[in-house]
């Protein structure tokens, strides 16, 4: 009779066909691998017979096959659907004397099987797949023990090597799930999206890429991207890229990249490297962003500040001329006039140095730098201004209460203190500390110094400078040896 099969003691069945997908057995057809397993196991068991078989839902199928010449029977005559339900090896001494295969067409028919022995090929999640099995036409008491720990050993290295398949599937296919998801992500990006590998060579490039440049897909693969920036901007551009390579710093530079319609547009392009567990780059992964409009707002803009700038440098030296033009016709002013065109001059210079500059006019100091702008104010004193310790960062705001108040200790330097000495010398020591940046102004070298009686204009005019524009906070002493100013200002005060 066939065998009947109890549903309830298999696996339901369209889970199980779901899994049996996951291994992608139908490619391993004539395996090479498996056929020589089949053939060993022939040799091991002394059969005219050795399969692999895979059972499914309407037939079982051999992906390799020793001594039988069909590829596949039904699965109602299959021994190995009941094989693949155990956990030992299935033995039938004798088919014809076996209530469950006596009519079975395989028993009474070709291949006339008559000794039967299965390993069950069970997956460690639970799916059975079907049995290894070795099949004879005359029958047999079974196996020896080295046959059967054999056959073991041999259907366990069927399920690594499946095993081991349908892991390699699911990395593979979930690698593809990522790169699709990664090119639709990219695709819809506006930026211009690339990659390459380790040695800089470019194999991707998303849609918006070749819908800027209107190149063919594939044209600017390799080294060909540098030919798509403007000739000039070639070797920087290659330079850059090849110490990223050679280095793995990150990539980035500005460049004018040809669009389509042949017009070069400034574009921002950066990359990162990607490393594995121990720090090797494996692709590097870029992107480049049109700043082509940005770039010429900003240089709009850097022009109406350069002229503006220019024509408050040109306000300051209109009121020194006015002032000149004023004491011609009262002299008896000249001293005061003086010292007010100073003053201004002063201002004048450090608005110069913190107004906004071309790259031929800038001043060779950081134009933030608080040590930057003293020594300007101080150069005309001829490096007797000494500038020591820490720099602190200073924006247009309070240049100008800061020139005012140095511009005035070194005119009073100039004319009572140490500077009106051949041998007199002055200090600035400028030190940050937490939330507030301290400067000392010490002279050393001049005449003997004494308080003064009372508060002058130049003195009030550096306490509205440091404690009113700044909020600041000023000491003085008076020591014979020269003035000794501290001056103490919250950072926030400095720049915004």
């Amino acid at each position: 009779m066939i065998a009947e099969f109890d549903s309830a003691s298999v696996q339901d069945e369209a889970a199980r066909a779901k899994s049996l997908e996951t291994f992608g057995l139908a490619d391993l057809v004539g395996s090479a691998e498996l056929t020589r397993i089949t053939d060993f196991a022939s040799t091991l068991c002394a059969t005219s017979i050795a399969l692999v078989s895979i059972v499914e839902s309407q037939r079982q199928w051999f992906p390799a096959r020793t001594g039988l010449p069909v590829g596949e029977t039904p699965r109602e005559t299959s021994f190995c659907a009941h094989a693949m339900r155990g956990t030992d090896i299935m033995i039938v001494p004798d088919a014809t004397q076996d209530p469950r295969f006596v009519d079975n067409p395989l028993v009474t028919g070709e291949p006339h099987i008559r000794f039967y022995a299965g390993a069950p090929l069970v997956s460690d999640d639970g799916v059975q797949l079907g049995a290894l099995c070795v099949i004879d036409r005359e029958p047999r008491a079974g196996l020896t023990a080295v046959q059967r720990e054999g056959l073991f050993v041999l259907a366990a290295n069927v399920m690594a090597l499946l095993t081991a398949r349908r892991a390699s599937r699911r990395t593979d296919r979930e690698l593809d799930e990522r790169e699709a998801k990664f090119r639709i992500l990219a695709d819809a990006m506006p930026q211009m999206v690339w990659s390459t590998h380790p040695d800089g060579f470019h194999d991707y490039y998303n849609a918006r890429w070749y819908e800027f440049t209107g190149m063919p897909h594939g044209s600017t693969d390799g080294e060909a991207w540098n030919g798509m920036f403007h000739p000039e901007d070639q070797p920087h551009a290659w330079s850059v890229w090849r110490k990223s390579l050679e280095t793995g710093e990150p990539y980035e530079i500005e460049y004018r990249l040809r669009r389509a319609d042949g017009e070069y547009r400034w574009t921002l392009g950066r990359a990162l490297p990607i490393r594995d567990r121990s720090g090797v780059i494996t692709r590097w992964f870029g992107a480049c962003t049109d700043i082509h409009d940005q770039k010429m707002i900003q240089a709009q803009k850097e022009i109406v500040a350069h002229e503006l700038s220019h024509r408050i440098k040109n306000i300051f030296a209109v009121i020194s001329g006015l002032i000149s033009f004023s004491t011609r016709q009262h002299p008896q002013m000249k001293p005061f006039a003086d010292d007010l065109r100073e003053r201004i001059l002063a201002l004048g210079r450090a608005h110069d140095f913190v107004r906004p500059h071309s790259e031929a006019s800038r001043p060779s100091a950081v134009q933030d730098s608080l040590v930057g702008m003293l020594g300007a104010l101080m150069e005309a004193y001829g490096g007797r201004v000494a500038i020591l310790g820490d720099d602190a960062t200073i924006d247009d705001r309070s240049a100008t209460p800061l020139a005012l108040l140095f511009h005035e200790l070194a005119t009073n330097a100039a004319k009572y203190g140490s500077l009106s000495s051949a041998d007199g010398k002055v200090q600035i020591v400028i030190a940050s500390n937490d939330d507030r940046v301290e400067i000392e102004w010490i002279e050393r070298g001049g005449p003997p110094v004494s308080a003064p009686a009372h508060d002058g204009f130049g003195t009030r005019l550096i306490e509205l400078s440091a404690i009113k524009q700044l909020g600041g906070r000023i000491e003085r002493d008076w020591p014979a040896q020269g003035l000794r100013l501290r001056l103490a200002v919250p950072e926030t005060a400095l720049h915004r």
